[in-house]
């Protein structure tokens, strides 16, 4: 078998070139050219090649049937992908060292290993490892099969012998091709190696979940084209010195984004949260200053988080404005809005804002909560018992809506939470049992009304 032709592609303008060269001859670009492998095609069959192509159909033509899901045995895990995996779906993981991202799939293949044929590849630890780990985790693996390799073209044997529904490729910046001349990690060997993967469960219709890491940033380490040819883009988040663990979808071409898992790493693994807002809210004995519970939206899910302030009196011509968990940009904005709208400056303040648990709130609806929490700590006055407050704040000092505000107030009240500030667009039309509803519709309003 003859060798592959081996040429240097620009990541800039996509240009080729036969040798290595510091700049691109096409786009005069620097350091842009990464190594890859050439497939060639002979004048007489290109154009047959592309008439084995699919052929040309309107939409209307097309049989649109629901993809079927396979469940993997973790309620969380499964939330998150979309009800399951799917055959031919490609998934990528990624988190910080020691996050539980093996953990969590050896669980996973270990219960999907009593009905299907599941297949781990591991290029990180050795097989020893992977069984004591099993031994400690009490999973079941007589029918889990193991592979430890880093070589692409074995792995692809493998496979092919095997004939596996789930395989887990932990992870694919160790693996590498006989094909490409740079080291396993590198922009080449990494786009390759998920490449030829996805191609390969494609055309097999095989479950690939690859395991990336991730760099000093917390971004998915190797080329962005690794995050655009898979299927779906799973995040591990949590400190390593707590025991929760959140896994967030951020693309998924068979479910929604953004669904939050969230599981406790415990002696035996992974476990299951069932009821993830007791984790985001402090436990009191009394009503303390700073402290406001918001619903925020995790994709499908409701989530109550305590969002605190600590406002304290500035000893430096420019006070501080420190956010945990929330934008730090917005934050000032909403000084801004709150000094001109309500009349409350807080510009000799030292402000301090902190999302309980760790969690990153992203969407606007937790304007309001954050607004109220600052008034109460400057006033040193607690917010009324069992009260959840959410909306968006605009610059002209309006109380904006936000999406699913009956699902936010229906999850609050299943906690025991009897009050509400919310903005007046979501102001239900049917009354929740045991649920005062505060509706407003300007920053001015709800200061008032939190003095009720």
């Amino acid at each position: 078998m003859a060798k592959a032709k081996i040429i240097y592609s620009c990541t800039e303008c996509g240009g080729q070139v036969p040798k290595w060269q510091g700049q691109c001859p096409h786009c005069s670009a620097w350091n842009t050219l990464v190594e890859s492998v050439a497939e060639p095609v002979s004048g007489k069959n290109r154009f047959s090649a592309l008439a084995t192509t699919s052929m040309v159909q309107t939409l209307a033509e097309v049989d649109a049937v629901e993809v079927p899901r396979t469940p993997t045995g973790i309620a969380e895990f499964d939330r998150v992908l979309g009800g399951g995996l799917v055959s031919g779906g490609v998934v990528l993981i990624g988190g910080d060292p020691g996050i539980g991202k093996s953990t969590l799939l050896l669980q996973a293949l270990a219960h999907l290993s009593t009905h299907k044929k599941v297949l781990y590849v591991s290029g990180e630890e050795s097989a020893q490892q992977i069984a004591l780990r099993a031994k400690r985790l009490t999973v079941d693996a007589n029918a889990m099969h193991l592979l430890a390799e880093i070589q692409l073209e074995k792995i692809q044997a493998a496979i092919a012998k095997e004939k596996p529904d789930a395989v887990v490729i932990d992870s694919i910046q160790t693996v590498y091709s006989e094909l490409l001349t740079s080291a396993p990690g590198s922009v080449a060997q990494v786009r390759e190696c998920a490449a030829q993967l996805t191609r390969l469960a494609k055309s097999s219709a095989i479950t690939m979940i690859l395991v990336g890491h991730v760099t000093k940033d917390g971004t998915l380490a190797g080329p962005r084209v690794l995050e655009h040819i898979v299927d779906t883009v799973l995040y591990f988040e949590g400190d390593t010195h707590s025991s929760f663990r959140l896994v967030r979808a951020f693309k998924n071409r068979f479910g929604a984004v953004n669904e939050l898992g969230v599981f406790a790493m415990t002696e035996k693994g992974l476990r299951e949260v069932s009821n993830p807002s007791a984790l985001f809210l402090s436990q009191h004995d009394v009503q303390v200053p700073g402290s406001c519970v918001m619903v925020t939206q995790e994709g499908t899910r409701p989530l109550l988080v305590e969002i605190q302030a600590l406002l304290d009196q500035s000893h430096s011509p420019t006070p501080r404005r420190l956010a945990l968990g929330l934008e730090q940009n917005r934050l000032a904005m909403l000084l801004a809005v709150l000094h001109r709208h309500a009349g409350i400056a807080c510009f000799d303040q030292d402000v301090f804002i902190n999302a309980v648990g760790g969690v990153k709130i992203t969407e606007p609806g937790a304007d309001l909560a954050v607004l109220l929490a600052i008034v109460s700590s400057l006033r040193n006055k607690p917010l009324p018992e069992k009260m959840v407050v959410f909306g968006e704040i605009g610059l002209a000092g309006e109380v904006r809506p936000v999406q699913r505000g009956q699902e936010r107030l229906k999850e609050s009240a299943k906690l025991g939470f009897t009050r509400a500030i919310i903005p007046k667009a979501n102001k239900p039309k049917q009354p929740i049992p045991g649920m005062e509803i505060i509706a407003v519709d300007r920053i001015e309003d709800a200061v008032a009304k939190m003095r009720e």
